[in-house]
């Protein structure tokens, strides 16, 4: 029984594998495509790109641009039809205007720049190469930067830069520019669905340092979970990690998806996804106990786990949820070790596993949850870093429970730690423990002028 029961938890994941809508990898180059036919209805967007003196004439001999992992994010949200432009930082040159011949992918030429910008769009040219001098001035005054989107009124606006002044129009000449034919071509399809829109203003950055604090649940124009349920993760903490760690059409295993936003972030992001849940609250959710996972072994590039710190919240009514035990008691870290070792073992080398987790404070008793799952994930995993992931939206978070933190002295809980681990590759294991060599910089300290060391003296 036990084995037909994990033979059809297999066969449902194999089907969610083949079911993940427009994220497939297609070729051995992984490039992702959604339609090789461009839509006159779809709505036009506009793009920045940039380049320097040494990668100028590679983009323009390929006709194709690229970026780093940095704006990786901005790259797959192109689609073929949409403008692009081509800032060189060096020259300040501004060039225009491009049309994008395919969707934004990943390793489209996988040589281009020696594999330095694997995120990557084929481009043609609108009639003739125009260039702008002044690019900084022009994209600061029209507020661009990589990773804002041109859309309706300001794209048209900043299509105007590449065409003669409209007084000039009548002319003969012009008329019969082609180049300024096509780029009046795109403007009235954008004018024809001026105020409609389909991407957010500002694509996310990935964060730079240990503390990441998400005023919003979400991000982009549609929900990532769903807000009201209990202990919902900030959608940008996976979008984070998805974005440090894998590469679009990687696998993402979440064994604990509650309301699935690790599910949406995945698939906006172009990435597959599998997730689990023991009481699942969407059909795309696959109801499984996360200590048996039925993938099998080293075949997942990124797992997330958003763990119970206990038994404070009522995650659902199964009776072998491990959200019903206390934090208090070394039971509940056993069970979670159980994940741990599933999660290891379906874990490619290399890769990399991110648990969310909470301390606990109740009735006068702290417990470190987060530094006892830390000691018991360190059995398997060697640590990348720990983030610091900023509590919004608590209960607790009201004046009410400040008055009363301060008055009878405890903390509310800020934070939650985000424990970034990586399982080993098998010839890195003998040099766990060795102590390494570093060769510090150290800068000297300024030493206090006088006028401050007579302050001290007074």
């Amino acid at each position: 029984m036990l084995k037909k029961q994990h033979s059809d938890l297999t066969n449902r994941a194999q089907i969610s594998l083949k079911n993940l809508g427009q994220v497939q990898k297609v070729d051995q180059n992984r490039e992702i495509k959604k339609s090789d036919v461009e839509s006159d209805e779809q709505l036009i967007r506009g793009f920045l790109f940039a380049c320097t003196k040494k990668t100028e004439d590679e983009c323009f001999k390929r006709l194709l641009f690229g970026t780093d992992r940095v704006y990786g994010p901005v790259v797959i949200r192109i689609r073929k039809g949409d403008l692009i432009f081509l800032n060189n930082v060096d020259t300040n040159i501004l060039y225009g205007v491009f049309k994008a011949v395919s969707d934004g992918g990943f390793k489209i030429e996988p040589e281009a720049w020696k594999g330095r910008y694997p995120y990557q769009v084929k481009v043609k040219i609108l009639g003739q190469l125009i260039e702008l001098n002044n690019a900084d001035k022009i994209l600061e005054k029209f507020g661009i930067k990589r990773n804002t989107p041109l859309f309706g009124k300001k794209l048209l606006e900043f299509l105007d830069l590449f065409i003669p002044e409209p007084t000039l129009l009548n002319t003969v000449d012009v008329k019969n520019d082609e180049t300024v034919r096509l780029i009046l071509k795109e403007k009235e399809k954008i004018k024809k669905r001026i105020n409609e829109r389909d991407i957010e203003d500002e694509i996310p950055l990935i964060e730079s340092t240990t503390l990441w604090d998400f005023p919003r649940q979400s991000y982009g124009l549609t929900p990532k979970g769903d807000n009201k349920y209990p202990g919902v993760t900030p959608a940008l903490v996976i979008y984070n990690l998805i974005w440090r760690y894998t590469d679009p059409g990687d696998l993402v295993v979440d064994p604990m998806a509650g309301s699935g936003t690790t599910l949406d972030v995945c698939k906006e992001e172009k990435r597959r996804c599998i997730c689990y849940d023991i009481a699942p609250t969407r059909p795309d959710v696959i109801q499984n106990d996360s200590r048996k996972i039925p993938l099998e072994d080293n075949s997942v590039d990124m797992i997330f786990v958003d763990s119970p710190y206990g038994d404070n919240i009522r995650y659902n009514d199964n009776p072998n949820c491990i959200g019903k035990i206390s934090s208090e008691s070394e039971k509940f870290y056993d069970e979670l070790e159980k994940v741990m070792k599933e999660c290891y073992r379906i874990l490619k080398p290399g890769k990399v596993l991110g648990w969310l987790i909470g301390d606990q404070w109740v009735k006068k008793r702290f417990t470190p949850v987060g530094f006892k799952v830390y000691e018991r994930l360190c059995k398997y995993f060697e640590p990348i870093d720990i983030i610091c992931v900023v509590r919004r939206g608590q209960a607790s978070h009201t004046g009410l429970w400040h008055n009363r933190a301060r008055r009878f002295n405890f903390f509310l809980r800020g934070f939650k730690y985000l424990l970034i681990m990586r399982k080993p590759l098998p010839e890195e294991r003998k040099n766990r423990k060795k102590i390494r060599k570093i060769n510090w910089t150290y800068y000297e300290r300024r030493k206090p002028s006088k006028e401050k060391e007579e302050s001290n003296e007074i």
